[in-house]
């Protein structure tokens, strides 16, 4: 009976540390490549580099950059929204001047630090955006928080898992605050004495002073509230129109069904810790880029584990997106490593890129650029998700589809119905698992067992 025990402990130790050491390291690589993709290049020369130009006469909006990694699609939805309407001076903001990164590989020379918006104003700005910033160094972090307690008293609009970055001020105790369906149960365990919901796509506190969004795509409703609360109605439908935004009606009416642990995020795990082949996307990053186009297509391809986003420009110089942020690719073209795609994100692409595209297809070895917002009449997302079904499968782009929360249906979706590559490696790691289990079997146990039995029979004879 021991000898079985013993077997199967040896069995199950062998595929557990194998299996799940192959899918830890797998998926903290792949996460990396998201989450922890801070600039590790040289920083090309910033001279030259304009701020918008201040207007005295219109409220300032601060949206914030981390010290470490600040989600694209969080930073980019307050920045453009409010950029938009015109009404507003809207300023990328950190503690110091230094280069920023976005999740995904693309980084931003913020406006102002801290002491030097503070020092134009002469106030706290009046809107200050919160995206989700990475605080995985505590020390990094305490300098923004502190800066947000020091504006306590204007309006805090906190985009997705940036309500975590909020809640860590203390702002938010004894309020009821929504934040992205995966992180609610971490937010819940680090800030017990916020009351966290998952059923509505933005909640106000304050009297509207204070505004939480759920995940990604429901910060578009929370700050297209904020803007028709404070310029019109009128304001908040004519900025979704130009979107093509497809779920005003949540700007209305934030009550929604939550979000909950399926088989699409177990796909989104599995694709981070075994999908180890994966496709390499150029983004042609050009003057005159919408900053959500550019998020979008960090967060739709890049957080899947199937897909590396590589941000590129024909030079590697630093590119002045629609309303005036200043972007560094992480590469140029003579730099770029081997591509399966090349993604040239914005809805004026065609006209905007003309000659990033030319000189593209004179060096590209026939890889055709792909302009994934070209249709007008399609919000920015719709595309993506439709060519990430086709790239991959249906699964990884349903959970795209759910990670963004996105809840309007304007998409068909093509494609292999389950992620091969996948589950194909992840059954050849345990094939192997069990292999070497069955080796190890052979060799010491068996072997040791049958050597007792053969000299058992010696001292019988």
């Amino acid at each position: 009976m021991w000898k079985f025990l013993l077997r199967s402990v040896v069995y199950a130790m062998i595929i557990i540390l194998l299996v799940g050491g192959i899918g830890v390291s797998g998926l903290v690589y792949s996460q990396g490549l998201f989450w922890g993709s801070i600039r590790q290049e040289p920083v090309p020369s910033l001279e030259g580099i304009q701020k918008p130009v201040h207007d005295p006469n219109k409220p300032t909006v601060a949206v914030l950059l981390g010290n470490e990694a600040t989600e694209s699609m969080d930073f980019t939805i307050p920045y453009q929204l409010l950029s938009m309407t015109g009404a507003y001076n809207v300023y990328a903001v950190a503690e110091d001047n230094q280069v920023r990164s976005l999740t995904g590989g693309v980084d931003i020379v913020p406006h102002y630090s801290f002491a030097e918006l503070d020092a134009l104003l002469g106030k706290s700005a009046d809107i200050i955006a919160i995206p989700f910033m990475m605080t995985q160094d505590a020390q990094k972090f305490e300098p923004i928080r502190e800066w947000i307690r020091k504006h306590k008293d204007t309006t805090l609009l906190s985009i997705c898992a940036g309500s975590g970055n909020l809640a860590a001020t203390g702002l938010l105790d004894g309020k009821t605050v929504t934040t992205h369906w995966q992180t609610v149960a971490d937010l819940t365990r680090l800030y017990p004495n916020v009351n966290w919901v998952t059923d509505r796509r933005y909640i106000t506190n304050d009297e509207g002073k204070i505004i939480s969004s759920a995940g990604v795509s429901s910060g578009i409703d929370a700050t297209l509230y904020v803007i028709s609360q404070q310029l019109g109605e009128p304001m908040a439908e004519k900025i979704a129109k130009n979107l093509n935004y497809p779920s005003y009606d949540f700007v209305k009416n934030p009550k929604v069904e939550p979000f909950s642990i399926d088989m699409k995020y177990s796909t989104y795990i599995l694709n981070n810790a075994f999908q180890w082949n994966k496709t390499k996307a150029g983004m042609l990053l050009h003057n005159g880029v919408e900053e959500m186009a550019i998020a979008s297509v960090l967060d739709i391809y890049s957080d899947t584990g199937t897909t590396q986003v590589l941000s590129a420009s024909s030079a590697g110089q630093p590119v002045v997106s629609k309303h005036g942020l200043n972007l560094l690719p992480r590469y140029e073209w003579a730099t770029l490593p081997a591509l399966d795609k090349m993604i040239v994100p914005g809805t004026q692409a065609a006209t905007l890129a003309t000659d990033e595209i030319k000189g593209w297809k004179e060096i590209g070895n026939g890889l055709e650029p792909l302009l994934v917002h070209s249709d007008p009449n399609r919000f920015i997302f719709e595309a993506q998700f439709e060519d990430l079904a086709k790239q991959e499968d249906l699964l990884t782009a349903l959970h795209a589809v759910k990670r963004l929360e996105f809840r309007a249906e304007n998409y068909q979706l093509e494609g292999n119905a389950l992620p091969y590559e996948t589950y194909g490696n992840l059954l050849l790691t345990l094939i192997g698992a069990i292999g070497i289990a069955w080796y190890i079997d052979r060799r010491f146990i068996l072997k040791k067992k049958g050597a007792c039995c053969l000299k058992g029979k010696s001292k019988t004879a």
